[in-house]
C-alpha cells in the first residue's frame, strides 16, 4: 500500500485555506486576486514536488512529471464561490499533490472556474478538453459585476497566454477527490463514497407576460399579474415532479425576477430560471415532457402567458467501472465497510474530463451536509481517510 503523508496533505489543505479566508470558510472568486494568490501557491507545491508546472491563458494550473508514465491525472479546482467553503475543488488538488509527494506518477490540475463565476462555469476542464470556444470567451460575463472574461484575464495576467490542451495518449484516466456536498454518507455513518456517475443539470428560462398596472387602482377581477402566474406554476411543478422523477432527483428555482419590481406596481413581467438533474436520461427526459406540459397546461388556464426556453441540457457522466474497481477495493482497504457506492448530485469537472478519459470520484462526508457556505467542512480523520484511499486506488490502476 502506498504511504501518503496525511500530516503533510493536511497541513497543505489549512495552509491554502489562509488564502482569502471568509470566518471559517473562504472567499475566492475567480480570477481574483486571491484567486490568482492560490495558484502561485499551487505552482511552488508542484514544483516542489518535482513536477513541471505552469499555468494557461484561462488559468488552469498543471503539474506534470518529468520522468516516464504511464500516469494518472489527479485534481479539481480552487478558486469558490463568494464567501464559501474551504474544501469543494481545493480537496482534490491537494490530494493530487499529496499523491505526487508520495512518489506516484501523477499529473495535478486545478482547473479555472468550475464555480461558473464566467459563462456557466467549467470554464477551464471544458477549454482542456477543446469543448471552449474563443467566441464564448468573447462574450463570457462575471455573473456579479458584469466584467468581461477578456478583461477578467487580462488583469489576472493570463491574457495572451496559450490554452492547454489535454493528452488523453498520456493517461490512463483522471481521479477527483471531493467532498459530499449532501448527508448520505454522514447520515449512514460511512466514511467514503465511490461515485457510480454524476449528474446532468438541465436548466430552463420561463417567462411570464402580463400587465404591469396599479397595484391599488387595479381590481383583482382586471389583473394580469405575472408574479402570480409564476409562484402557481412553480407550485404546479412541485406538484407533478415526484410521479416522474427518480430517487435522486432534485429541482431547484434559482432566480425570480418581477419587472419593473415595485411595492405598489402589479408586475407584467416574470422571469424564472428553473433547473432539475438526475443521473439517468430517461429520468431527464420524462421530467422535461412534464414541464413542458406544465407550460401548456398554464397557458390554457392563466391570463399571463408562459414561454420556455430549454438554456443547456448536459449529459450525464458514468464513472468508468474499472477506476471504480480501484477506487472500492482501496475504499474497503483503508476503512473496511465504512463505504458506499453513490451517484453524485452536483456537477464537477469529472464530467467533461470523461469525454476524453476514463474518470472517476471519491468523496468524503460533508458535516451536516454544508457546502458552498463558509460553514462547509469535514473532519480531519475522514481527509485522511480518504487520502489514503485515493492513493491506494491510483497505485492500483498504475500497476494494471
Amino acid at each position: 500500500m502506498i504511504e501518503i503523508d496525511t500530516r503533510a496533505f493536511l497541513a497543505d489543505l489549512y495552509a491554502l485555506r489562509e488564502i482569502g479566508r471568509f470566518r471559517t470558510g473562504v472567499h475566492r472568486p475567480t480570477f481574483s486576486p486571491e484567486d490568482m494568490e492560490s495558484r502561485r501557491w499551487l505552482m511552488a507545491k508542484l514544483e516542489a514536488c518535482g513536477l513541471a508546472a505552469s499555468i494557461d491563458g484561462i488559468g488552469n494550473v498543471l503539474g506534470r512529471q518529468r520522468g516516464p508514465g504511464p500516469h494518472l491525472l489527479v485534481g479539481s479546482h480552487i478558486e469558490t464561490q463568494n464567501e464559501a467553503g474551504w474544501l469543494d475543488g481545493a480537496l482534490g488538488v491537494v490530494a493530487g499533490v499529496a499523491l505526487a509527494r508520495a512518489g506516484l506518477p501523477v499529473d495535478v490540475v486545478a482547473f479555472a472556474d468550475e464555480e461558473g463565476h464566467f459563462s456557466g462555469g467549467f470554464l477551464g476542464s471544458r477549454s482542456a478538453i477543446g469543448d471552449l470556444t474563443e467566441a464564448e470567451i468573447d462574450e463570457a460575463r462575471n455573473r456579479t459585476d458584469g466584467t468581461p472574461l477578456r478583461a477578467a484575464l487580462e488583469a489576472a495576467g493570463l491574457a495572451g497566454l496559450p490554452r492547454m490542451r489535454l493528452d488523453p495518449g498520456r493517461y490512463r484516466g483522471f481521479l477527483e477527490m471531493h467532498i459530499e456536498q449532501g448527508t448520505q454518507l454522514e447520515s449512514a455513518g460511512l466514511h467514503l463514497g465511490v461515485v457510480s456517475g454524476i449528474v446532468a443539470i438541465w436548466q430552463f428560462r420561463i417567462v411570464f407576460e402580463g400587465n404591469q398596472d396599479h397595484a391599488g387602482g387595479t381590481t383583482m377581477a382586471e389583473r394580469r399579474d405575472a408574479g402570480l402566474s409564476a409562484v402557481r406554476f412553480l407550485a404546479a411543478i412541485d406538484r407533478a415532479f415526484p410521479k416522474v422523477c427518480g430517487p435522486r432527483s432534485t429541482w431547484t428555482t434559482g432566480r425570480i425576477t418581477l419587472d419593473p419590481g415595485g411595492f405598489s406596481i402589479i408586475p407584467g413581467r416574470a422571469e424564472v430560471f428553473f433547473q432539475f438533474r438526475d443521473v439517468a436520461m430517461p429520468v431527464l427526459e420524462r421530467m422535461e415532457s412534464c414541464l413542458e406540459a406544465l407550460v401548456r397546461e398554464s397557458n390554457r388556464r392563466e391570463r399571463c402567458p408562459a414561454t420556455l426556453t430549454a438554456l443547456s441540457k448536459a449529459i450525464p457522466a458514468p464513472c468508468d467501472p474499472d477506476l471504480m474497481r480501484a477506487l472500492s477495493e482501496a475504499a474497503e482497504r483503508v476503512c473496511p465497510g465504512g463505504w458506499q457506492v453513490m451517484p453524485s448530485g452536483a456537477g464537477h469537472d469529472a464530467q467533461n474530463v470523461a469525454r476524453i478519459l476514463p474518470a472517476a470520484m471519491l468523496f468524503v462526508p460533508s458535516i451536516g451536509g454544508i457546502s458552498h457556505h463558509w460553514a462547509e467542512d469535514t473532519s480531519d480523520a475522514d481527509l485522511a481517510l480518504g487520502v489514503r484511499a485515493l492513493g491506494d486506488a491510483a497505485a492500483r490502476v498504475l500497476a494494471g
